[in-house]
């Protein structure tokens, strides 16, 4: 069974980081393997919510780990909380990335043209830094805009936003993909992918505004990447989930304001990513070279097509 390492926080009450993790991801058949780098009462939007850094056991976990020799197919970070995190997180690439590991990694660190409260310019810049050694990076419009170097603007255009994928495209990152795009009635994701080549994929514009919607998208990507679907079909695939997720929690009219009901739509993840496999597995079997084709962006570097 493949083994993803999810590094981020848990809110104790609401659906994010931890907790969308690691029921998403093990429901598309991959093991999951926690570190919590905080654990919060509740996510951020509740008012009066307690925080405990949990710094003093991310690096005891990482050498016992290390200790049972374990081998990670994939690593996911998302919101951390310091620079402390980050440093520690790059020494966790350093003990347990092969060339076989995908790393992928969410910023978290702003919305709406702003840094979240608690973080600042010298935050942004390490989360950049991260994002650097990384294979798949997720930011926002805000987040790519402030890892860019670019003033954010609210309402662009999609040369705008390909400026962005130009700049970000020069720090290292192999496969960029900005989220929450929002184009006339539209909201999706426009990427820059390893070979060169600039990916869209949009769906009619879901008029609400909901926390852990991101988690949801960027844990379903590195599911479906890591069970073996290639890039642009596990952006479909997380895209089309998300959007699933948010119009079946719009239909419950008892859901909680803090949160999507991804709960209800699992079964509808697995149908989906059996589905998504089973045509992988045709292609294999008709013409293994064309297979080969779909698959070869899950390596390290996500060679070119």
């Amino acid at each position: 069974m493949k083994r993803i390492a999810s590094i981020q926080d848990i809110s104790c009450i609401g659906k994010c980081s931890q907790t969308i993790a690691l029921p998403i991801i093990s429901a598309m058949g991959i093991e999951v393997s926690v570190i919590p780098t905080s654990i919060l009462s509740a996510h951020t939007m509740f008012p009066g919510f307690t925080y405990n850094d949990l710094i003093d056991e991310m690096k005891p976990i990482m050498k016992h780990w290390k200790t049972l020799n374990v081998h990670f197919d994939g690593i996911l970070t998302g919101y951390l909380g310091s620079i402390q995190h980050i440093r520690i997180i790059e020494e966790f690439y350093d003990m347990f990335t092969t060339d076989d590991t995908t790393i992928v990694v969410d910023p978290v660190f702003g919305d709406n043209g702003k840094i979240y409260t608690g973080f600042d310019d010298e935050y942004a810049n390490e989360i950049k830094s991260l994002c650097n050694r990384a294979h798949i990076i997720v930011p926002n419009v805000t987040e790519a805009a402030i890892m860019s170097g670019i003033p954010y603007e609210t309402d662009y255009d999609m040369t705008y936003i390909h400026e962005l994928l130009d700049k970000l495209t020069a720090t290292g990152a192999p496969n960029i993909i900005i989220t929450s795009i929002r184009r006339d009635n539209d909201n999706g994701i426009i990427a820059r992918l390893s070979d060169g080549e600039t990916f869209e994929y949009f769906r009619p514009h879901i008029d609400s505004v909901f926390h852990g919607t991101g988690d949801l998208f960027t844990s379903t990507l590195t599911g479906a990447l890591i069970r073996g679907l290639d890039i642009r079909t596990s952006i479909r695939l997380a895209v089309d989930y998300t959007a699933l997720t948010l119009e079946r929690t719009l239909q419950n009219n008892t859901h909680n304001w803090y949160g999507i009901d991804f709960e209800t739509t699992i079964p509808d993840l697995i149908n989906n990513l059996t589905s998504a496999l089973a045509t992988l597995s045709a292609l294999t079997q008709c013409d293994p070279r064309g297979a080969l084709l779909l698959t070869r962006t899950i390596s390290k570097k996500f060679p070119s097509k």
